[in-house]
């Protein structure tokens, strides 16, 4: 069977018919449309149909959204995206977050999909970008000011993409407002990073940017009961914010604790420290908030001008998992963990919440990028 699914691209041309994508599925035929040019991502315009593809990052990297074109036109704007090394070229693989149709296609996804409301897709949105702010020597923060509202779930991400720079890059929203017109990024420099670099030579202030979702699953959940334990490294701390912001104001803490392990160089490297001492006063105390530094010996316990925030050495993951041993028997058993940061961090965080904290693999939440 198959399901058709509305296109929710906008400024459609009414001179060209629009391609139909055919998606052959674990769980079905399905089909949706792209836009007559192409200019579309297959990724971006079947999650806009509602469409559940698999994706991670959606910018090309972790090669989750691998597709097989069994007919058609497709290319591919970015053939040698890291995530593409996953790919058997030779057999018609395609990353779908990199792909654009030239005419009608079918095409093969090795998972399970399903149709959900299109109403509630991600979207495509504009928006122009205000108030940066440098935090660190390499960390700066910034808002969009978008064209129109948006809603989100604490802990998800938008693909943010400027005609300055080549490629779309995908940052977590630090800030949780329901229905809200302006959203707030963290953004830390990298050598090679295009995005990044553009940001910290200061002419990115008030430019206009493009911007698909929200997307991501690692996600907090309004009246979900339970414990939280989050394990974060530099600006992978963004969706953690949200996720603890939106549990503040939900009252998450007044009948659970929280942890929160985030992992930074040296102590002049961290930032939000005030932001997260006063969530740790809003939760009573029940939210512990622990910097771990990598590179510098802590010279005293606590943050010196933030006593609620502890000081430990070491990695983040091996902070997190000595500490697992004296908190492991506290933890309810509807203990939720979430990860975010780079991915050897990630795999490093996961294993611990597995192994010291014992939390089930359904139970851990996050997205990892590159």
């Amino acid at each position: 069977m198959w399901t058709t699914i509305p296109s929710s691209t906008p400024d459609r041309r009414r001179d060209l018919p629009p391609m139909t994508i055919t998606v052959q599925t674990k769980s079905g035929e399905f089909k949706f449309e792209t836009d007559e040019e192409g200019t579309e991502t297959l990724l971006f315009a079947g999650l806009g149909a509602g469409l559940t593809l698999p994706y991670e990052c959606a910018t090309g990297t972790c090669g989750t959204c691998r597709a097989r074109v069994m007919s058609g036109d497709v290319e591919m704007a970015w053939p040698e995206a890291p995530g593409a090394s996953r790919l058997s070229r030779g057999k018609g693989d395609v990353l779908l977050c990199q792909s654009h149709a030239k005419g009608d296609c079918l095409l093969r996804v090795p998972a399970e999909v399903i149709a959900g409301d299109a109403a509630a897709a991600p979207r495509r949105l504009s928006g122009r970008i205000e108030g940066m702010r440098k935090l660190t020597a390499d960390v700066v923060d910034f808002e969009i000011a978008l064209d129109s509202a948006m809603d989100f779930a604490a802990g998800q991400f938008m693909v943010v993409t400027s005609s300055a720079v080549t490629g779309g890059r995908s940052y977590s929203m630090v800030n949780y407002t329901p229905e809200t017109d302006r959203i707030r990024f963290v953004v830390k420099r990298k050598p090679d990073g295009g995005f990044s670099n553009w940001l910290f030579e200061g002419a990115a202030d008030g430019s206009e940017v493009s911007l698909f979702g929200p997307l991501g699953k690692a996600t907090f959940r309004p009246g979900e009961d339970g414990d939280l334990v989050c394990i974060t490294g530099g600006s992978g701390i963004a969706g953690i914010m949200s996720i603890l912001d939106h549990a503040t104001q939900d009252g998450h803490f007044k009948s659970n604790s929280g942890w929160l392990y985030f992992g930074v160089r040296t102590l002049a490297d961290a930032f939000y420290v005030e932001e997260l001492a006063e969530l740790v006063e809003k939760s009573g105390g029940a939210l512990q908030v622990i910097l771990a530094l990598s590179d510098e010996v802590a010279s005293a316990p606590t943050h010196p001008e933030h006593p609620s925030i502890r000081l430990e050495e070491g990695f983040v993951h091996e902070v997190a998992a000595r500490a697992m041993g004296e908190i492991s028997g506290q933890l309810n058993d509807r203990t939720i963990g979430f990860v975010a940061g780079p991915p050897p961090m990630v795999d490093g965080a996961i294993r611990v919440l597995l192994s010291e904290a014992k939390l089930p693999p359904g139970r851990i939440r996050y997205d990892k990028f590159s």
